[in-house]
């Protein structure tokens, strides 16, 4: 089982998008390239063919990178909700934010909460609007933990 502390959901909220970036770069540059060639020589279709192939691929890496976005923000506004939910359980515990532990890096029912200094294990249990929550205590099958700082 995979534990998230504090400190890596909140270094992990962004993404690195660095390889789609010079992929539309490229293919915007391709596009570019292959519509000045077509228009130098009018005559020769396979550079606008080539320029239609180019635009095609620039699109397709567009529209990935729209996806990638919408999921990105999806899960950064439920990363944000976990962030403060960690706070109050180590505030409630009396332990340091750090000695949190959630096998999720986002708010929702079920998810599995340790107190890492106590060796204790909780199940969560919010109520429909996300404001309050339940702890009820829990036992894990497999105690081998694997915890991303």
């Amino acid at each position: 089982m995979t534990f998230y502390t504090l400190k890596y959901i909140e270094q992990n909220q962004s993404t690195s998008k660095t390889i789609l970036y010079v992929l539309i770069a490229a293919a915007a540059l391709t596009m570019i390239v292959f519509a000045i060639l077509y228009l130098r020589h009018r005559f020769d279709t396979r550079y606008r063919d080539l320029g239609i192939i180019a635009l095609l691929f620039l699109l397709l890496f567009v529209g990935t990178q729209y996806e990638k976005y919408v999921e990105t923000t999806l899960v950064k506004s439920q990363s944000v909700q976990i962030v403060p939910f960690i706070k109050s359980v180590a505030r409630d515990q009396g332990v340091a934010p750090s000695d949190v532990l959630v096998n999720s890096t986002t708010l929702q029912n079920g998810i599995i909460v340790r107190v890492d200094s106590k060796d204790t294990d909780y199940q969560l249990n919010l109520n429909e609007d996300n404001n309050s929550y339940t702890l009820n205590k829990a036992h894990v099958i497999n105690h081998e933990v694997n915890v991303k700082n």
